[in-house]
């Protein structure tokens, strides 16, 4: 069997998340990875395996099938992404989900230019949420969908907390407020502000003689970030926050509530939930499932931009449409 010989663009948690993913999809194969920094600095799990700097892709579209983007949504992707899918079959993690449908329409021009396919947005959520949502909306359209994040470590909110003078260190955890799961789940369909669906609890290293009030307000009247929810801001030593905060752990649930019948009086309730010990690891599994169907639908000849809703099942699986009948139908 040919494998589908992968290159990683960015050797972070994630890059380093879809070198370990590879390891489980024996029909696909690490051929390079392509960075930024050093190619002499990273050290990589899998023997044999050359580091390129980022550059070296010009020229390397013989050799790759699939580019997995392993860089941030905020300044990577919506410059790589476009830039490579006219070469290259590619797959995102873009996850501003605001700016989603620009970054899509600038990467599907590139890849129908180029005859690619590339597949944007492919993570948890956007991702793997996204495709809950839809379907059981579908099903259910006479209902309410809430989506819940955490308890889990938002990366880009930690990130803001560490901005903030004084600060040394920081994570911050998302929390779905236990009431308003409650709610949604006996099937009342409530209304929910922003407030009352997720409190935020930060831990923060401070700087040595820092002000801890003055850090304490910036964090909990910053807007965007913690003004629109509770926020509750603890301080420990860098010690402690190594050792009770090192992982990455994230998750959250996807609720379609509804009513069926003549008459509408029987509820149903749709429930998906993510518990994760690792955000980038999961994610880079999400990734590398994409980039099987993103090398099928490019050797089909389906050039353009593609959405998670875009992709039948069946293109993600290493199974044959034969065992997909025999032993999941």
């Amino acid at each position: 069997m040919d494998q589908i010989r992968i290159g990683i663009v960015g050797y972070g948690n994630l890059g380093r998340g879809v070198e370990y993913a590879l390891r489980q999809n024996p029909d696909m194969a690490l051929v390079g990875v392509f960075t930024r920094r050093p190619p002499s600095s990273l050290t990589l799990q899998t023997p044999g395996v050359p580091v390129y700097p980022l550059d070296a892709l010009d020229g390397m579209e013989g050799a790759v099938d699939v580019l997995l983007l392993c860089g941030g949504s905020a300044a990577d992707l919506p410059e790589q992404s476009p830039r490579y899918a006219g070469r290259f079959h590619l797959v995102d993690s873009f996850d501003t989900h605001a700016n989603i449908p620009a970054h899509f329409a600038a990467v599907d021009a590139a890849a129908r230019a180029g005859g690619k396919t590339a597949i944007i947005s492919a993570g948890w959520d956007p991702g793997l949420f996204s495709l809950v949502r839809a379907l059981a909306a579908a099903v259910l359209p006479c209902g309410e969908s809430y989506t819940f994040w955490g308890r889990g470590v938002s990366q880009g909110h930690s990130d803001a907390v560490r901005r903030i003078p004084g600060v040394r260190d920081a994570r911050q955890y998302t929390i779905p407020v236990p009431a308003a799961l409650d709610a949604v789940r006996s099937g009342a369909n409530p209304a929910l502000t922003t407030r009352q669906k997720h409190m935020r609890e930060c831990f923060v290293v401070a700087e040595e003689g820092a002000d801890r009030a003055r850090i304490e307000q910036a964090i909990i009247t910053m807007p965007h970030y913690f003004a629109d929810y509770d926020t509750t801001v603890h301080f420990l030593s860098e010690e402690e926050l190594l050792r009770d905060h090192g992982g990455l752990p994230h998750g959250g649930f996807v609720f379609r509530g509804g009513r069926t019948g003549r008459q509408e009086q029987n509820r149903a309730l749709v429930e998906f939930k993510l518990t994760l010990d690792s955000n980038p690891e999961f994610t880079a599994c999400v990734l590398t499932a994409f980039a099987r169907a993103a090398f099928r639908l490019g050797r089909a000849g389906q050039a353009g931009c593609k959405t998670v809703f875009d992709i039948p099942p069946a293109a993600l699986s290493p199974l044959s449409p034969e065992e997909l009948r025999r032993q999941l139908l």
